[in-house]
């Protein structure tokens, strides 16, 4: 099992703690995020760190939208500058979202155009922020309908399921077990609220979802980046709290 901590491009105040915690054998990779126009300022300071990666693409919140056509000289950008930070970090994937208030069909041209071997598509909740945005992405037809056509991978974010559950009525562990099936690259995690539509990256047992059901579901080896949210500036500590009860959870289940 490989744990991955999720950063920015621009998070130069997490190096240092970053550093420290990957030699002290806290978590296997970082998860870095493409923040747009960030390659040629911060690009450096992450080749310094002796670390494996997986680079994740801007998305929606920051103008890539891969659904909407209109947005596609923008997108292109976007993810050439992705593929950028990929190429110098030796990242293995490239984590795309899958768009919002658009087609799954652009989003299948997109990827299409591209055409990197190291796409993997993100399952999204049904309602994104802010609250009126409707993504793509949400249910199991829609991903693997873009697996399918673009002979992308998968990465399988946990809460996102359960959200888009609740907005489409579903039972939340099936839905889990469906997207299971597509044999995912990689799983996102982090606790909320199952009660609502939108992705809060609680703090695991800061909320309630059924995370003692889920984890026996997942395989093994897998790689799974913790998505929580970071209350300092400076200091890791929560996500370390983060680790160490996801390994007790799982120690548990498996003994």
């Amino acid at each position: 099992m490989c744990i991955g901590l999720k950063l920015w491009s621009i998070n130069d105040n997490y190096i240092e703690h970053a550093k420290k915690l990957f030699k002290e054998g806290i978590y296997d990779y970082i998860e870095l995020y493409a923040v747009p126009n960030s390659y040629s300022n911060c690009i450096d300071m992450w080749k310094n760190i002796n670390v494996p990666y997986i680079v994740h693409a801007p998305h929606f919140m920051h103008g890539m939208n891969p659904a909407r056509q209109e947005c596609i000289g923008t997108n292109i950008e976007f993810a050439n500058e992705a593929i950028r930070f990929a190429d110098t970090l030796n990242s293995k994937y490239i984590i795309f979202h899958p768009g919002a208030e658009g087609k799954t069909e652009n989003t299948i041209k997109f990827f299409k155009k591209i055409n990197d071997k190291r796409i993997l598509v993100e399952n999204k909740p049904y309602h994104g922020l802010p609250e009126n945005v409707i993504c793509n992405g949400s249910t199991v037809e829609e991903i693997k309908q873009i697996i399918d056509d673009c002979g992308v991978g998968f990465c399988f974010d946990i809460p996102h399921a359960i959200c888009s559950a609740k907005s489409h009525n579903q039972d939340c562990l099936e839905l889990i077990k469906e997207f299971l099936e597509m044999s995912p690259k990689m799983f996102h995690l982090s606790d909320g609220d199952v009660d609502t539509f939108f992705d809060e990256h609680s703090h695991l047992g800061k909320g309630n979802y059924p995370l003692e059901k889920i984890v026996p579901y997942l395989p093994q080896n897998m790689m799974v980046t913790i998505e929580t949210e970071k209350q300092s500036n400076v200091s890791l500590d929560d996500f370390v709290e983060d680790v160490n009860i996801f390994k007790i959870m799982i120690s548990d289940i498996r003994k």
